[in-house]
């Protein structure tokens, strides 16, 4: 059945809103973003014909002259097959097993395929260290600038064979998120088995796609199924999660399914101009977050926390001032100074993350006092307003 599309504030979609696909068409750089169950058949195995597909969609972009990045789950379940494996393993050691064995047939056919356009790809698989780690973080900034420059399709993936923390985390829509801001691109594009957000699950006739989203406040009504797929651990939450944080950080997000890539890509070769209405489309916010304040608030390592008194979250949040010794009435964690802490309200709620001007020793000697109470070495802020960003925790937003 087809179901007419909306915004979700209710505004015609063709007229109100053709501005975030426009940018996403004019895009120079561009993250691709595929899930496991659009590359696989459903006994888990990888499907060339979907794979082949994709690379068509992914190749006539990059003929436009747009770097193209692709982030590519599947790993796992293209190593289901060749183990005789039915499904995704819930133990980790055959996750990774799977992994070791997937990662290599994935890589050759996304060689082979990319091959018959002419161009070369590079792997690269990431851990958590390579954005958790802010000396890390800048390292991968540098691959993938001179990878681009050479013209190379860099091809994206979690390091399932031996980085535990990412088989636990399951996807990657996140990793997606943060090699968008990475690169700097100009658009995100989320390829997935459902070809929109909807009001519900899309499987239920009630249902109606959403054409456009203007910011997390348009979410509050939707509900969100549970992923359906044996071979992909996603699921709409957890693209909704990075289409937030790239929004967040000034860059349009595209939800659309696989097999509507090459529209969401190119849109109509015959009519360049012509905008198509496919998927979902997510607005970027007016300012783009820094890449050091942008690590800080999605990727980075927390060492400690600080509970501030309702005062000290408003000059925080509010006022964009910086956090005083005075409105601090609890400190945890064995911290640095150049630390990066987070910061809880009187309720234990996260409001904002922030790199720690003191060593947590000194913290039990100044916290509430005023500046001119402290000794002349001490009398400065615990956090920095230019060292602080404040997280959607607060708001009860997507993180």
């Amino acid at each position: 059945m087809t179901v007419p599309a909306v915004s979700a504030a209710g505004v015609d979609p063709i007229a109100g809103h053709s501005g975030t696909r426009a940018a996403i068409g004019a895009a120079k750089t561009i993250v691709v973003k595929v899930g496991s169950s659009s590359l696989t058949t459903s006994a888990g195995g990888l499907d060339p014909a979907r794979l082949d597909a994709l690379v068509d969609a992914v190749a006539l972009r990059a003929a436009t002259g747009t770097s193209v990045v692709l982030v590519s789950s599947g790993a796992i379940a293209a190593g289901l097959a060749p183990l005789g494996l039915k499904r995704r393993p819930r133990d980790l050691p055959t996750q990774q097993a799977a992994a070791s064995v997937g990662q290599q047939l994935l890589a050759q056919r996304y060689a082979g395929s990319f091959a018959r356009h002419g161009l070369k790809v590079g792997q690269v698989l990431l851990t958590t260290d390579d954005v958790v780690r802010r000396a890390h973080y800048r390292n991968a900034q540098r691959t993938f600038a001179k990878l681009l420059s050479f013209g190379v399709v860099p091809v994206v993936n979690e390091n399932d064979t031996v980085a535990t923390a990412e088989i636990r985390f399951g996807d990657n829509d996140r990793l997606a998120a943060l090699v968008a801001h990475l690169v700097a691109a100009d658009a995100l594009v989320l390829l997935s088995d459902v070809d929109a957000l909807y009001t519900g699950d899309p499987r239920l006739p009630a249902s109606r796609r959403i054409d456009h989203v203007d910011g997390p406040a348009d979410l509050v009504d939707i509900e969100i199924a549970a992923p359906s797929s044996d071979v992909g651990t996603g699921g709409m939450a957890s693209k909704l999660s990075a289409a937030a944080m790239a929004t967040g950080a000034g860059i349009p997000v595209l939800l659309a399914s696989a097999a509507q890539a090459a529209s969401a890509l190119i849109g109509n070769p015959h009519s360049p101009d012509e905008i198509p209405l496919v998927g979902t489309a997510f607005a970027p916010a007016t300012r783009r977050t820094g890449a050091r304040l942008f690590w800080l608030r999605h990727a980075a390592t927390s060492a400690g926390s600080l509970t501030l008194d309702s005062g000290a979250v408003a000059a925080v949040i509010d006022r964009r001032k910086s956090l005083l010794p005075a409105g601090i009435i609890g400190a945890v964690g064995d911290f640095e100074s150049g630390d990066v802490v987070d910061l809880l309200g009187p309720d234990g709620v996260r409001v904002a993350r922030g790199f720690v001007g003191h060593d947590a020793a000194a913290l039990p000697g100044i916290i509430g006092k005023t500046l001119a109470d402290l000794p002349p070495d001490l009398r400065h802020e615990v956090v920095h307003a230019d060292d602080l960003i404040a997280t959607t925790d607060a708001a009860g937003g997507l993180t």
